[in-house]
């Protein structure tokens, strides 16, 4: 299964990057939800301070395009995924660009939808 790094990680049940941690898991993938505070999502802690993690295949996106470019480094050339999933509302040209030129694949869609229809 696919290691993902969920940026935007919130311990707030009524967020999508809460409900694409459980998903994630709930599907088999080993997840690592990242976030600005303290929490919990089930029984993942969410990690602080970008950590950086070894081996991560996908990288999906709950941080607005304003809020992006503090983490180009950091998903760039740090983590360096294979993939960066832009969902709603996090579609960024600039990082699109930037992650092509680092050859790594981008894909503007939904994780939880990916993930209903069984194709993540």
């Amino acid at each position: 299964m696919k290691k993902t790094l969920i940026l935007g990680a919130s311990p707030n049940s009524e967020r999508y990057a809460y409900w694409a941690t459980v998903k994630l898991a709930e599907h088999g993938h080993e997840v690592f939800p990242v976030g600005l505070r303290k929490g919990k999502i089930e029984e993942h802690d969410i990690l602080l301070n970008s950590p950086v993690i070894k081996n991560i295949d996908t990288v999906t996106l709950y941080v607005g395009p304003k809020n992006q470019p503090f983490y180009y480094d950091y998903i760039i050339n740090q983590i360096h995924p294979a993939r960066i999933i832009f969902n709603p509302g996090t579609e960024n040209e600039e990082l699109v660009r930037l992650a092509k030129k680092n050859e790594i694949k981008t894909e503007i869609a939904c994780t939880l939808v990916l993930l209903s229809i069984d194709n993540y």
